[in-house]
């Protein structure tokens, strides 16, 4: 599923960069390797990977310091993250979540959790990237309705500065109308997907709320 997805490794620990490159370069991954925050970021705006992972207490700059920076730049804000951490410690998960961080792992880990939670983590961010464009798409449409209806009725003004007596004039008011009405029904059925649809801020809610638990 990865379809050469990348992902850079920030962890001040070479056994751990070492270990996460081999296996996960196995698994047809594009891995880059960082050993601090500040180098982290560096290979964030060269690599720009699919996902993070992190580790959270690092020299120079730590785990929370590079996530704080990534998520006030629009730029970067999206690129998912998975933070590593000795601490386990509630308030600390609560802290990252609330940073933006996707996913928290407490040390020592396995290496086939990590796996899983990588591949939820992925999916999910591609799931809310097709909600997005479909979100983007309806409204697109809508506008689009609505400018097409203005145009009908400056189409329709037109018509009636012609003779109400021709047999032009008339089939074109009825072309027009049943043009309209059809275009009324798309766009009530606009109106309904829109209703229906999961919108972008519930989908991370729920994304959230169904990630693996420690």
């Amino acid at each position: 599923m990865n379809n050469q997805k990348k992902i850079l490794i920030v962890d001040d620990e070479e056994i751990n960069l070492d270990f996460f490159e081999v296996m996960l370069s196995k698994l047809g991954f594009t891995v880059e390797k960082a050993q601090d925050g500040k180098e982290g970021l560096e290979k964030v705006k060269r690599f720009f990977p699919d996902l993070i992972l992190l580790d959270n207490i690092m020299p120079r700059m730590t785990g929370w310091e590079l996530t704080k920076i990534l998520k006030n730049d629009a730029k970067y804000r999206d690129i998912p993250i998975i933070m590593f951490s000795a601490l386990d410690d509630v308030k600390d998960k609560v802290e990252g979540f609330k940073l933006g961080v996707d996913d928290y792992i407490t040390k020592p880990f396995n290496f086939s959790e990590v796996l899983a939670r990588i591949k939820v983590v992925l999916r999910n961010r591609e799931l809310y990237a097709q909600v997005a464009i479909r979100e983007s798409r309806l409204s697109l449409a809508e506008e689009m309705g609505f400018d097409i209806k203005r145009s009908l009725a400056e189409f329709v003004k037109s018509i009636d500065e012609l003779d109400e007596s021709s047999e032009k004039s008339g089939k074109l008011r009825k072309h027009v109308a049943e043009l309209d009405a059809r275009i009324d029904k798309t766009i009530a059925e606009w109106e309904r997907l829109k209703k229906d649809e999961i919108g972008l801020s519930l989908l991370e809610t729920r994304i959230r709320e169904n990630q693996p638990q420690e």
